[in-house]
């Protein structure tokens, strides 16, 4: 079940004429997601560090699942014992999975991909394994995922070949995986189609850093017609302005009556300037990653929480921040709980205690979330191009 309504276009006025911004309301099998949004990452069924609860609170409406870990823990037959990865994890809101083609991708020396698929060893206990379009499509239905996407070879941009190691991938090896995943996207929705999934399944344009290449992908996926689109094979080690530079091409050309996602992307302005581009749906696993590594996200830049400077600061980490770690909770009885100082996350961290990359998680997710929030408000009030410009005047203050 998918159903995509459009509500509003960034009038695009003035300096900032040329913007693809717009809302939407995208109805899934478990609910309604108000867009643009991002989603956050739950690789092995939960998002590291976080209780669901906590992501209620902080307005989370869609969470990603991984397919290629899910697939080795627990398994199908446990997922399939729960009626998919809903009721494993209490998440009752819409659920996207990966197709496991990035992971298979990643394992580098361990895999060989042919056209029919990938084999593999195990990285948990070393198994032969195989993974096809038709493979992750069996998968992805067991999970039931609101949103499943086809199985690609991700290209990447340098290249992993041993003749052409640490060289940028060519046109001709950047086409032959885009046209391999073109015929992995029609298989995959062949099999989606015949295991009668009543979800979603969305293509993904590939093609490297070649706008051609991403062209043709584009327009032989927009000819399948699936239900929605994703935009692959970006922050995948190119430059950033290698990915704004496709980031630019590729999203505001697919089908405008259906939503259109950005995979693994990125910072707070990677996602304002892919709003611009026309895109609905993000996901990244940096707010939690980065809060693991002592890196917060606020309104006024990048902050380093172990910085020797935060040690005895009793401000909180964005004064304009309403989370829990920053502002806290008021408990029934009108005491607060929550709402902690720079100087005890500092000291937290120093001392490598769990609560600390727990409480920065839930900062930095937040603020992504929120910053979704007041991108949708600014749409919705045709005031885009002001948010846009005081945004950048914000983050470039600093903390």
């Amino acid at each position: 079940m998918l159903n995509f309504d459009l509500l509003q276009t960034d009038p695009a006025q003035g300096d900032y004429a040329g913007s693809h911004a717009r809302r939407a309301a995208l109805t899934l099998s478990h609910g309604v997601v108000q867009t643009p949004i991002f989603m956050p990452v739950g690789t092995y069924g939960t998002v590291k560090g976080v209780m669901p609860a906590s992501l209620e609170d902080m307005g989370a409406k869609i969470i990603l699942g991984n397919t290629f870990h899910l697939w080795m823990r627990p398994g199908q037959d446990v997922m399939r014992s729960f009626g998919g990865l809903h009721g494993f994890e209490r998440w009752d809101k819409p659920i996207l999975t990966d197709s496991g083609g990035f992971q298979v991708w990643s394992l580098g020396a361990m895999r060989k991909i042919t056209e029919q698929g990938v084999h593999f060893s195990s990285p948990v206990n070393g198994d032969k394994l195989f993974m096809s379009p038709e493979v992750s499509m069996q998968i992805q239905t067991t999970l039931n995922s609101d949103i499943a996407m086809q199985l690609d070879e991700c290209t990447p941009y340098l290249s992993v070949e041993p003749k052409t190691k640490g060289q940028i991938t060519t046109e001709r090896e950047a086409r032959t995986s885009m046209e391999m995943s073109l015929r992995w996207a029609k298989r995959s929705q062949d099999e989606f189609a015949r295991l009668e999934n009543p979800n979603a399944l969305f293509g993904i344009v590939q093609g490297g850093m070649f706008e051609h290449l991403r062209q043709e992908s584009l327009d032989a996926l927009v000819a399948m017609n699936f239900p929605g689109y994703a935009v692959g094979g970006v922050s995948v080690g190119e430059p950033k302005d290698e990915m704004l530079r496709v980031m630019a091409h590729s999203p505001h050309r697919l089908p405008a009556h259906k939503p259109r996602y950005l995979m693994g992307v990125g910072t707070p302005e990677d996602l304002v300037e892919g709003v611009v581009q026309g895109v609905d749906m993000f996901d990244c696993v940096m707010p939690t990653r980065n809060a693991r590594n002592g890196t917060l996200f606020t309104r006024f830049g990048d902050l380093k929480i172990r910085n020797a400077r935060h040690k005895t600061d009793h401000g909180p980490l964005d004064t304009s921040c309403t989370c829990y770690a920053c502002k806290g909770q008021t408990r029934p009885d009108g005491t607060v709980s929550g709402g902690f100082s720079r100087a005890y996350l500092h000291h937290l961290d120093r001392c490598a205690e769990m609560l600390s990359p727990m409480l920065s998680s839930i900062h930095n997710l937040h603020y992504y979330l929120n910053l979704m929030t007041e991108i949708r408000t600014s749409l919705d009030t045709s005031s885009f191009g002001a948010f846009r410009a005081q945004f950048k005047a914000d983050r470039a203050r600093g903390v």
